[in-house]
């Protein structure tokens, strides 16, 4: 299993017990999902880009993301010590099915982003996770602009013609597009020290 073939589930915390469970933090909107989970794919921190198959032999949520977490083998603290920072892997190909109206961020990279008002205006690059929010990155006129995730701004992504479409705020892309005024160069330039 290659890591381009699969998406990142979540990683795995410090032991449990005594009895070989780790506490597993999943980014994931709903563990229900993923009780019947039988194999997952552990990328160790030793070994970066190496994914190793395990056997999953209890999943019991805590919590919204949080999952006291079971590997077949690992029956010791002692064995499941070496586990903690490793990352969740699971084959793209399983991804749990969305509604009409939802996509995976992986597959609305390289969509031609259309604005209801302005009309086509770059392509979608990246998405970013942040702490408060994700936001998806697209090139417009050789910038970057960012566009926060939200359901009053993405509305709605067309697979067969590779359009996601937005109703952008007004002013979002004058942010990005506007220079920095001559005064910005110039007070930097009062900061560095005489010659």
């Amino acid at each position: 299993m290659k890591i381009d073939d699969c998406y990142q589930l979540g990683s795995l915390g410090k032991p449990h017990g005594l009895k070989g469970f780790v506490v597993a933090f999943f980014d994931v909107d709903d563990l229900n999902d993923y009780r019947k989970l039988q194999t997952v794919w552990l990328e160790m921190p030793a070994a970066p880009g190496k994914l190793v198959a395990h056997g999953v032999e209890k999943f019991q949520p805590q919590t919204d993301n949080k999952v006291l977490f079971k590997l077949k083998g690992i029956d010791r603290i002692e064995d499941a010590e070496p586990l903690r920072n490793a990352k969740l892997w699971r084959p793209l190909a399983e991804l749990p099915a969305l509604a009409d109206d939802q996509f995976y961020f992986h597959d609305v990279v390289g969509y031609l982003v259309v604005d209801e008002a302005l009309g086509e205006l770059g392509t979608v690059e990246a998405f970013y996770e942040l702490p408060r929010q994700d936001v998806l990155g697209m090139r417009y006129q050789g910038q970057e602009v960012l566009i926060p995730v939200v359901d009053e701004l993405i509305l709605r992504a067309d697979q067969a013609a590779r359009r996601l479409l937005v109703k952008l705020p007004d002013g979002l892309l004058d942010v990005y597009m506007t220079p920095s005024s001559p005064n910005d160069e110039q007070d930097s330039d009062d900061d560095e020290p005489a010659a």
